[in-house]
């Protein structure tokens, strides 16, 4: 009886080290979210659990789980993304949202600083920008810009509401 008897012939469970390997992928994709295990993941239960389904030799397996991943990554993976990223339109949020948002005038505006009810619902303290004066309640105005926790206002009239001073 020779030694390489004695060892058994674990080629046959290789089926399981490749769906194994293609579960850990897809874990770590879950953890990541960006295409690149999802397609190793593709790569080896296609490439390497297939050709071993049908009976290749481990190096096939490995060679064909490698391509096929290889494939999936500069084909389908920036296909994926591209179509991700096209649907995700920036939005604002937070302060920068407030930019150029509407307002109306709550309480008179004493020395430049007055409040304003937002068009979101929000009360704030605002001033005038660049100008002091008077602006009657009720007038509408735009936010042309957040300084802590006051906004400052323009009224309608004196300015465009759709022009937004973003990152000022």
């Amino acid at each position: 009886m020779k030694g390489a008897d004695v060892l058994p012939d674990l080629s046959q469970f290789l089926w399981i080290a490749w769906l194994v390997l293609a579960l850990l992928f897809v874990i770590v994709e879950l953890l990541t979210l960006e295409f690149t295990f999802l397609m190793l993941a593709a790569g080896t239960a296609i490439g390497g659990l297939g050709v071993n389904l049908l009976g290749g030799p481990w190096w096939l397996q490995v060679l064909a789980a490698a391509i096929v991943s290889a494939l999936l990554l500069f084909t389908i993976r920036p296909l994926l993304l591209r179509v991700l990223h096209r649907s995700s339109t920036l939005q604002p949020t937070n302060v920068d949202a407030l930019y150029g948002m509407g307002a109306r005038v709550v309480a008179p505006f004493v020395d430049g600083r007055g409040s304003v009810r937002l068009d979101n619902g929000e009360q704030w303290t605002a001033q005038l920008a660049g100008a002091e004066g008077d602006i009657p309640i009720g007038t509408r105005a735009f936010v042309t810009a957040v300084r802590g926790a006051t906004v400052e206002v323009t009224p309608e009239a004196a300015g465009n509401p759709t022009e937004r001073s973003v990152g000022e």
